[in-house]
């Protein structure tokens, strides 16, 4: 690991400042919303890739707090539920900054949709299109084609997505039914850190854009989905930065200036834009190791460890000898340990545990398990 900086120490010092009066406002657990990170992730998102009009997936993290700030900024939004776009609707985000992205919508969500103009959708079954022809009539769908989702965290095509090569009778049987074939979709796998998806990707929708042509379908959009990295580490590379630069160069060098180009990124939007603070309520040693039981835990905003498959970097507001240690949750459940190796100094009760980085996929899938309460929001 490379030496930390003068400014690295002096940004460590305001952040442990900054964490104690939090605790010492709110009491902990809390889950720290960072208003200026979610600005700066939008525009760094739009100028790494200008082509890309970005969507932000509403599931990623649903807070009120963040997509007031999403909407004020006018960005548009990937929605898979009605309580999705009701939010959003509520917060006078027009129908045209909405793509329905999910490709198995009961009937009942369709008629609101179209009721509310959301006619923007993606599907990948013949089933499907009877249903959003029946319920969502003169739709502009895209098709979601299954690609590879190797080496990233979430392999999403193994639930989604139709062949590469029934995409262009689908999107012909779109046609007959009524609806408006508007182009292709697809998602390269949640945290992708390989850039060989992505290209793999491209090479095959432009096929399929150029069969398409022949066929004189005429189709206007490309969305590619989401998956961009982020970092959970402090000595990791940020990999979005890495890979943008040739990301824009295939789209440029596969699909001409008439095709809209949209993406669904979540996780690089929030991901680094939220902290969760912590507290040790108590403390035992079992086999020769130290155990610290926080006030939060995997049935609550760790819960991204279990459904997103995802490791975070755990941090004290203490110095001192490290030792390998075990942190758990606060339930009764026994699955509920975070970790069974984090080099820690020795904690006491009261002590804090941060992580920076969760703002993804954590307290969107937080529970109430025991009834323990999920932790404070604050917009900071």
């Amino acid at each position: 690991m490379p030496p930390v900086s003068m400014s690295k120490t002096r940004e460590t010092k305001e952040t442990k400042e900054f964490i104690t009066e939090l605790v010492k406002a709110h009491g902990t657990p809390l889950f720290v919303i960072s208003k200026n990170k979610l600005i700066e992730q939008v525009n760094k998102f739009k100028t790494l890739m200008p082509r890309v009009t970005p969507f932000y997936a509403v599931k990623a993290n649903p807070r009120i707090e963040i997509l007031k700030i999403f909407a004020q900024a006018g960005l548009c939004f990937d929605v898979a539920s009605q309580g999705e776009m009701e939010t959003l609707i509520n917060l006078n985000v027009s129908p045209e900054r909405m793509v329905f992205a999910n490709t198995s919508k009961s009937p009942e969500v369709l008629k609101y949709a179209h009721k509310n103009h959301i006619n923007l959708m993606t599907f990948d079954s013949e089933y499907e299109l009877y249903k959003i022809a029946k319920h969502a009539p003169k739709s502009k769908v895209l098709v979601r084609i299954k690609v590879p989702n190797v080496g990233s965290m979430v392999e999403l095509s193994i639930k989604f997505g139709a062949d590469p090569s029934d995409a262009i009778p689908l999107l012909i049987k779109a046609y007959k039914l009524g609806l408006k074939p508007a182009g292709v979709s697809f998602h390269v796998g949640s945290q992708c850190v390989k850039i060989e998806n992505y290209i793999e990707a491209f090479e095959m929708a432009s096929i399929i854009y150029q069969d398409a042509q022949l066929k004189q379908l005429s189709l206007d959009t490309l969305d590619i989905g989401g998956g961009f990295p982020i970092k959970h580490y402090d000595w990791e590379e940020d990999n979005f930065i890495k890979m943008a630069p040739r990301i824009n160069k295939e789209l440029d060098r596969l699909f001409n200036n008439n095709i809209k180009i949209i993406s669904e990124p979540g996780r690089v939007l929030v991901g680094n834009s939220c902290t969760l603070i912590t507290q040790v309520i108590a403390k035992s040693i079992r086999n020769n190791k130290f155990w610290y039981y926080l006030n939060d835990g995997l049935y609550g905003t760790l819960s991204g460890i279990l459904f997103d498959h995802c490791k975070y970097q755990y941090k004290t507001l203490k110095t001192g000898q490290p030792h390998i240690s075990t942190i758990t949750g606060p339930t009764c459940d026994s699955l509920d340990v975070i970790s069974y190796s984090e080099d820690l100094p020795e904690l006491d009760i009261g002590d804090i545990i941060y992580v920076e980085n969760i703002g993804a996929y954590s307290i969107a899938t937080a529970t109430n398990f025991n009834s323990l309460p999920l932790a404070k929001v604050v917009l900071a």
